[in-house]
């Protein structure tokens, strides 16, 4: 047990290593989150319940593509992909609520009210198609995504996707229990830096914004909310399990693995190769290809960019 919470800790607060995209020395505590420096221009709406939601709407193209970040994650980390890919899409990403600059609250953690979010983000802005790019709890928001509203998700890219590794029923009451929002919250500055690095087969220089923001968030006022939203996104994660229901899926799918993945399969509760569980998911998918990127690891899409949007651009072509 003590081996398997370590290993939870790692998982899930390496995941929370995220929020801003200034590149700094020494990382500024900052005030609040919203005070964080993303790389394009933040914009908002407000949602029918109230919640803020941040978002960032580059490029112009035929198609749209909405970006949905993983656990503990923010908009930013889909940098390296839409600096390549709005010359010729629209890319929207955005900042789930109680992450990054979109509001915290008591809200629910569940992946149906994130697809909810999702889709009503998407008719503020009118959006009448969309292709959902999701990494890690985010594909699993997509999958939830598009089998709820089958005519407006066009096409999916999941991303190293949570969702494809099943649990049994005493893994998932575990994972409900194990984590607390104090547990986030009181992540030391080494802890962030080693859980961080875990997300990389080979942790590149320009992902250093990414430690220093951890270090920095940890005295906005909000930070408190975002550490409650974590342990809600995990307890949304197990208690929606979408494995059973991927062959419903019929939108084209794209899938992306990077072989060296340390968080998927969890290695003390399943083990084994990354390959297994992406190939065990992905084959249930009926309109599906699997791509496997040597020498990456769970953030693929920022260590291995090119690789990353040279595939969803031949998968969108």
């Amino acid at each position: 047990m003590f081996m398997n919470k370590t290993f939870l800790a790692i998982y899930v607060l390496s995941l929370a290593s995220l929020s801003s995209c200034a590149l700094k020395k020494r990382p500024m505590p900052l005030q609040s989150m919203e005070d964080m420096v993303y790389p394009y221009p933040v914009k908002t709406v407000q949602l029918s319940n109230g919640e803020q939601v941040a978002y960032t709407d580059e490029g112009k193209g035929s198609q749209t593509l909405l970006f949905i970040h993983g656990l503990g994650s923010y908009l930013p980390a889909w940098k390296n992909n839409v600096d390549e890919l709005q010359k010729n899409y629209r890319c929207i990403a955005v900042d789930l609520p109680g992450y990054g600059k979109s509001s915290k609250g008591n809200y629910e953690g569940s992946m149906r009210y994130y697809a909810k979010v999702i889709k009503e983000l998407g008719e503020k802005l009118g959006l009448q198609k969309v292709t959902l790019v999701g990494h890690s709890m985010g594909g699993q928001i997509s999958i939830t995504a598009a089998l709820a509203y089958p005519e407006w998700v066009e096409k999916l890219v999941l991303v190293a996707p949570a969702g494809f590794e099943t649990f049994n029923k005493g893994e998932r009451e575990w994972f409900r229990q194990v984590l607390t929002a104090d547990g986030v919250r009181l992540t030391t500055v080494e802890q962030i830096r080693t859980n961080l690095a875990y997300n990389f087969y080979q942790l590149p220089e320009n992902a250093q914004f990414m430690i220093d923001d951890r270090i920095a968030m940890r005295s906005a006022a909000d930070f408190p909310g975002y550490c409650y939203r974590i342990p809600e996104s995990v307890k949304g994660m197990v208690d929606e399990p979408v494995f059973d229901f991927l062959p419903k899926i019929t939108q084209p799918s794209l899938v992306i693995f990077g072989e060296n993945d340390n968080l998927i399969p969890n290695r003390y509760l399943n083990g084994g190769p990354t390959r297994t569980i992406a190939e065990a998911g992905a084959s249930r998918i009926k309109n599906s290809q699997l791509i496997l990127l040597p020498k990456a690891g769970h953030f693929v899409m920022f260590e291995k960019a090119e690789e990353v949007n040279h595939a969803i651009r031949t998968f969108l072509q």
